[in-house]
């Protein structure tokens, strides 16, 4: 029996590694720009390989790949200081939404522990268009990009926001300046709404949309962009503008998608969720 199973053994990883090979290779035709670092995701579902892209996202892309290779500072749960490369190694996506997204690189589910300080975001408003986007459309209905379900949100989303730039705190000024709200409601657009909400965006280098296979940082807030990262499943136009664009998976959207077909609530993560295995850089 062992000296059948040793050819088997030696013929699957001979197999492995030519199909290993075979994906660096359609993966490396598949990219914008082979001068661009090239990063594998090795998961339990299968790889994963992104193109980075440090011509839109410098200072994000440069700290991605120092999680992944490099050293960067962390506030472990005793409060004391550390450094510590191969973040997402053991990690799991801790995040799934089915058609949607898939999401690892929580510190709230990493040994290694918290990031010392959190990078600002990277986002061209302008270049995306957001500029030009009306919140509210010429036939009075609110933009779908708001992706706002009901007048509650768009109450919340829109019209605090724009009450407290208005400086309006009470009924009585409701009233009084009625006027003004609607005229300022109808020149709204998109991006003046987003930097109601905190975010500060730039000119210097270009940003594209989050559409399908677009590998971006998720976070709590303007700049708060650390190591936790998601692969889009779909163009989500409603994301553009608040989470900035790092990436894009130029080999293994089938292993994207095959992890995106069990949801995995955040909170508590199925311990059988799809886990990252390394996270390296290839060239």
């Amino acid at each position: 029996m062992v000296s059948i199973l040793k050819p088997l053994f030696f013929a699957l990883a001979v197999i492995a590694h030519l199909e290993s090979h075979a994906d660096y290779a359609s993966a490396r035709l598949a990219m914008e720009n082979t001068s661009n670092p090239l990063m594998l995701v090795s998961t339990s579902a299968g790889p994963i390989y992104i193109e980075m892209l440090p011509a839109e996202a410098p200072e994000n892309v440069a700290r991605f790949i120092e999680f992944t290779v490099g050293e960067v500072p962390l506030i472990e749960t005793d409060s004391t200081l550390t450094a510590s490369p191969r973040y997402y190694n053991g990690s799991q996506f801790h995040r799934v939404i089915p058609n949607f997204i898939i999401q690892a690189g929580s510190p709230e589910h990493n040994a290694h522990g918290r990031p010392r300080d959190y990078l600002a975001d990277e986002i061209n408003a302008s270049a995306l268009g957001l500029d030009r986007l009306p919140v509210i459309l010429q036939a009075g209905k609110i933009n779908p990009i708001l992706n706002t379900d009901s007048q509650q949100e768009f109450a919340s989303r829109v019209l605090e926001p724009l009450y407290r730039q208005l400086g309006i705190d009470t009924p009585e000024q409701l009233e009084t300046e009625e006027s003004a709200i609607v005229d300022a409601l109808q020149s709204l657009t998109v991006m003046r709404l987003y930097e109601y909400e905190g975010y500060r965006y730039q000119n210097r280098y270009p940003t594209r949309a989050i559409t399908r296979g677009i590998v971006a940082l998720a976070n709590d807030g303007p700049n708060r962009n650390g190591p936790e990262f998601f692969i889009s499943l779909i163009d989500a136009p409603w994301l553009d503008g608040r989470y900035t664009v790092i990436g894009r998976v130029v080999e293994g959207m089938e292993t994207a998608d095959n992890i995106g077909d069990k949801p995995i609530h955040p909170v508590n993560p199925d311990p059988e969720s799809t886990r990252i295995y390394s996270v390296r850089k290839l060239n």
